[in-house]
């Protein structure tokens, strides 16, 4: 439950549950992109393999990501439009990588597809950290809250610039572009247990 200004509480569970319905869905539509090999001999699996890698990488992307908007969303007192629209925005975006991790695994990593994909997790990790600012913006009053976030933020900062390499390393090898992305994915596999205050909901990690 979030507090309002009034000293009341405005509910935050309809904006948790919807998100993590949003992430059910993004993952469930991106298992049934994955088709079964026509036949049964080993040269009919391998044309299946460049799909299952890039379902393996974007489970982790949008894994990693349902784990640090759940623990971010704990820190939540003050919910706000703002907040709610920011939450949306990267819902959006997120709900797009289905698509971009059809295209890569159906083209085996052409350097295109990669490239599309290198920018939709630079434009996820913006919205992340707008969704962050905004949270931080309606809780102004809260130092220790802005010195952890700020932390937080570094790190979503030096992700961006390693998705943002990926993007001229595509062109040369796109295959050092998938290993970074699947890196970033393993550094960020485990939740910031900083962003919970407090007073706050205890998440175990």
């Amino acid at each position: 439950m979030a507090k309002s200004r009034e000293g009341g509480t405005i509910p935050t569970s309809r904006t948790e549950a919807f998100s993590d319905g949003m992430f059910a869905i993004i993952i469930t539509i991106m298992v049934l992109e994955i088709k079964p090999p026509h036949g049964t001999g080993w040269n009919d699996i391998k044309t299946v393999v460049p799909g299952l890698i890039s379902y393996v990488m974007s489970f982790l992307f949008v894994g990693v990501y349902w784990g640090n908007h759940h623990h971010l969303l704990l820190t939540v007192r003050r919910l706000s439009s703002g907040i709610m629209l920011a939450n949306l925005n990267l819902l959006f975006w997120l709900s797009l990588v289905p698509f971009v991790t059809g295209w890569v695994g159906q083209n085996n990593f052409a350097t295109l597809p990669v490239v599309v994909y290198a920018v939709l997790l630079d434009i996820c990790g913006l919205s992340y950290t707008a969704l962050l600012k905004m949270i931080e913006a309606s809780h102004a009053d809260d130092l220790l809250m802005k010195e952890r976030f700020k932390r937080h933020s570094i790190k979503g900062w030096l992700s961006f610039a390693c998705y943002t390499a990926a993007i001229p390393v595509a062109y040369f090898n796109s295959y050092i572009s998938i290993v970074i992305f699947f890196v970033i994915a393993i550094v960020w596999l485990i939740p910031d247990k900083s962003l919970v205050l407090p007073g706050e909901r205890e998440f175990e990690v």
